[in-house]
């Protein structure tokens, strides 16, 4: 195995924490844009977060009239770009003497050693040497410039010259010659110089691409009642259920517990479906004939697209449907029976708007918008992220010779949409420096990176993945970064290296550093505000609840078909890529998850501990003058109950100031001590790293241990959320969150001055008559200080 042995946090504590880089971002200059490429001017730009790479990009359109071969009698072009030592080749055409290639061939600035670019046109031979057909050279000290959002450059028609450059030849070729940087169009479509010896689909799963998850709904099905159901067996009553399946998703409802033939279940069975809807509903009512044996009584199969989307609270009417019988004789005279008695099933079926089940139970919420477009708000703010390099990193891949290698790339997730930069081979500190916007509609959500190496370029026989029991076929993961938005000030630039951090079956490995520069813009300061005070989710979320075991379900569903969807792109995000960025595995039982989460609650609760220690040394006079004075104060409240509340939220305010000196100034990191990562043991490794079910030995060992770990992850899961509760009410005045403190702090000083001028027992009996008001006058929404309470941060994003 390359890699290094694992680190303690006692050995390199620096080394696993995010620091502070200074790259050289992107400039502006106004004046001179059409300066000589060759000269080093910078352009103007939208990429101003990450370092500007020259490119000298190259279009060949087509061309026109080429000579045949004098032997064959035909003209099997192709075009060879030449600059320096590096060449790209087009594809060639059989028998075509007026060939179409469109495609873009980009060199790096900093490898270019020549000042001449040469474009060949040639003539391939199936034996000998290809046949030379002319030439286009162009001195690059002439080559024009191009200054995005100026349109692409035009491409012009050039004489072919011969070798000597003397005379022209017979044959013209389309070609268009710019100087650009990677935020040119061309920039993700192009053939780039460094990635030439990758073939084949390997060259499409070197560029860098921008996807779209598709759009989730539930399918909601209230499967009422069903009529006139007749059993094969006659002679006995029927035990009746119904079965409903979506693609691969399959439920069922509850056996009817009275055996009639008219059964009522009314239950709710709740399907994850995209756009676009390819899927069908099949439903079928089954009788329980023996517990190993179901009879189908009747059959309904209805495309998705059919069904009613529902954007709001509204109730969905109800249909009945005629059920097909299943095994039905194909006699005409059983077909009109068939027509004039038929059972049918009473059903209210509608799609409802899912896009958030992908995140919510991990807590990294990245979308909570609808999916229903019509629903949307303005956005409030923009995300930008500047992909500039990683450090460090370590070899993924062996060659035959034994060297290490890494091909790597990182992907962006936020949203409905996914970014994946070029891949950068045979490397350890690649340098991308690309840069993705997103439009931000809720600053309380996280954006995850994550980098991977790339086991798809063609020549993995060559190549093998190491360390990760893969054998090279699927992607290698390398780290991954969380960022959660409401932690990052309006319009500063952080520009910062992140550790990039795995656990190995072996123990946490520091893969490397990966450096990124993050901005958040603040479109409109009250929307901001506004936002806070709004529910966390979609309306229909508090109205039709789902239970634990519905929301589990929906999730993995959720995550096949991103994964599929996202897979089915041309190149593919990959399925180990698209499970990494969602944690796949994030309910399953982990001793040291739990083990973490259980020293959050104590690391809560020390405050408590301390407050009483310090309550007791005010007792027992050990400082007399702090007792003297807490004397003091306890007097002044009893005598004037109505300074108690005032001089508690006044208190507070005092406090939330003073934290301001000491407010974080880093985004938040993968956090090994709290994770628990820095010293596990072997045996919970493997036990985390177990396959669910187990492939322990012994089949009742392996029933109990898997129904531990199913228990256990339920707990585990109860107890990061009541620590999450108090992490967040611990965050009120500690300016991880500057929005959700600064309004706090405001609502402390006006509830001070308030309650200073309001009696007391005015305000006790509005509190009071207030909390015991009828249900009536009770809203099913959450109520604002629930809405922005839920919206503050927790140490949940910093857990790896």
């Amino acid at each position: 195995m390359h890699q290094a042995n694992p680190q303690t946090l006692s050995d390199h504590e620096e080394d696993y924490m995010v620091k502070d880089t200074d790259p050289q971002l992107g400039q502006r200059w106004p004046n001179g844009a059409g300066r000589s490429w060759m000269n080093g001017e910078r352009f103007t730009s939208t990429y101003d977060l990450v370092e500007q790479t020259f490119y000298l990009y190259v279009r060949v359109m087509k061309a026109k009239d080429l000579p045949p071969s004098s032997i064959t009698g035909t003209c099997d072009p192709y075009v060879e770009v030449k600059l320096g030592n590096y060449k790209g080749r087009t594809k060639h055409f059989e028998n075509r003497r007026n060939p179409e290639w469109n495609q873009v061939f980009a060199f790096s600035k900093d490898r270019v050693q020549a000042t001449l670019l040469e474009v060949f046109v040639k003539d391939k031979e199936m034996v000998g040497r290809d046949d030379y057909l002319g030439r286009v050279v162009f001195d690059l000290n002439e080559v024009p410039s191009r200054v995005p959002p100026d349109s692409p450059l035009a491409p012009q028609w050039y004489r072919l010259e011969d070798r000597r450059g003397e005379g022209k030849v017979k044959g013209e070729i389309m070609l268009a010659v710019w100087m650009g940087t990677q935020a040119d169009e061309a920039f993700s479509e192009a053939w780039h110089a460094d990635a030439a010896f990758v073939q084949g689909e390997g060259v499409l799963s070197v560029r860098s691409k921008v996807y779209i998850a598709p759009k989730l709904w539930y399918l909601r099905v209230n499967v009422i009642e069903a009529q006139d159901i007749v059993p094969n067996d006659r002679s006995r009553a029927p035990e009746v259920f119904v079965k409903v399946q979506v693609g691969h998703q399959v439920l069922r409802t509850k056996i009817c517990p009275t055996q009639t033939s008219n059964p009522l279940w009314n239950e709710d069975l709740i399907f994850v479906v995209a756009e676009p809807f390819e899927d069908q509903l099949i439903l079928t009512v089954e009788d329980r004939v023996h517990p190993s044996k179901d009879d189908v009584l009747g059959k309904l199969t209805q495309p998705v697209n059919v069904f009613e989307k529902r954007l709001d609270y509204r109730l969905v009417h109800s249909r009945w449907f005629n059920l097909e019988k299943f095994g039905f004789g194909i006699l005409e005279a059983d077909r009109r029976k068939e027509l004039k008695f038929s059972s049918r099933v009473h059903l209210r079926v509608c799609l409802e708007g899912a896009y958030h089940v992908l995140d919510e139970s991990t807590m990294y919420m990245s979308d909570q918008r609808p999916t229903a477009r019509q629903l949307w708000r303005p956005p409030v703010g923009i995300l930008e992220i500047g992909i500039s390099s990683a450090q460090g990193l370590l070899p993924m891949k062996i060659t035959k010779d034994g060297r290490g290698t890494t091909d790597a790339y990182c992907v962006a997730k936020y949203g409905q949409k996914w970014i994946r930069t070029r891949t950068i081979l045979d490397t350890f500190n690649p340098k991308w420096n690309e840069q993705y916007t997103w439009e931000v509609y809720d600053p309380c959500t996280v954006i995850t990176l994550g980098v991977f190496d790339n086991c798809h370029l063609g020549g993995i026989t060559e190549k093998q993945a190491v360390g990760t029991g893969t054998g090279g076929i699927r992607d290698s993961r390398i780290g991954k970064v969380r960022i959660r938005l409401s932690t990052l000030e309006s319009h500063r630039v952080y520009t910062n290296s992140y550790p990039l951090l795995v656990l190995h079956p072996t123990g946490v490995k520091k893969m490397g550093e990966l450096g990124l520069v993050v901005r958040f813009t603040s479109l409109s300061l009250s929307n901001m505000i506004y936002i806070y005070g709004r529910p966390l989710l979609p309306r229909m979320h508090y109205l039709h609840p789902f239970t634990v075991n519905q929301i589990d379900n929906l999730r993995y569903q959720a995550m096949n078909i991103v994964a599929t969807r996202l897979g089915r792109a041309e190149p593919p995000l990959r399925k180990e890529v698209v499970e990494y960025m969602l944690d796949v595995d994030a309910h399953l039982w982990s001793m040291r998850r739990s083990k973490a989460n259980f020293f959050r609650i104590m690391s809560l609760l020390s405050g408590t501990i301390s407050v009483s220690r310090w309550l007791g040394d005010v007792c027992n006079w050990k400082n007399p003058i702090t007792s003297v004075l807490v004397h003091m104060l306890f007097l002044i409240l009893i005598w004037y109950p109505e300074l108690i509340l005032p001089t508690l939220f006044l208190y507070m305010f005092l406090i939330g100031l003073w934290n301001y000196r000491f407010r974080p100034r880093q985004p938040p990191q993968m956090d090994l001590k709290l994770s628990c990562g820095e010293a596990v043991h072997p045996d919970e490794l493997d036990e985390e790293f177990d396959t669910f079910p187990t492939s322990r030995p012994h089949d009742v060992a392996r029933m109990r241990y898997d129904r531990l770990r199913s228990v256990a992850g339920r707990i585990q899961t109860v107890v990061g959320d009541i620590a999450m509760q108090g992490e967040r009410l611990q965050s009120l005045l500690s300016w991880r969150d500057p929005r959700a403190t600064s309004l706090f702090i405001l609502f402390c000083l006006c509830a001070a001055v308030i309650l200073y001028v309001m009696p007391f027992r005015v305000v006790a009996l509005t509190g009071g008559l207030y909390m015991l008001r009828h249900p009536r006058f009770r809203s099913k929404l959450p109520s604002v200080p629930s809405n922005f309470f839920k919206r503050l941060p927790a140490r949940m994003d910093s857990l790896l």
